[in-house]
């Protein structure tokens, strides 16, 4: 499902490798990020741990991660 599309607050994980905006780092497919909400084109997310932002586009492929 497209990330725009997973409730917020939701943990996913992404089916495919992720560049954010401009001077961000890649991300790649696997990788699990805690979901906040979509800011534009892209989303406003954090890692696993909740301890840095990570900005996901809005359009990629995730699987909701089952706790």
């Amino acid at each position: 499902m497209k990330l725009y599309e997973v409730p917020n607050d939701t943990f996913v994980v992404l089916r495919e490798d992720v560049t954010g905006p401009v001077g961000c780092e890649p991300i790649k497919a696997g990788t699990v990020v805690f979901f906040g909400h979509v800011d534009g084109m892209y989303s406003y997310c954090m890692d696993e741990n909740k301890v840095n932002v990570v900005h996901v586009m809005a359009a990629t492929e995730v699987d909701i991660l089952k706790h």
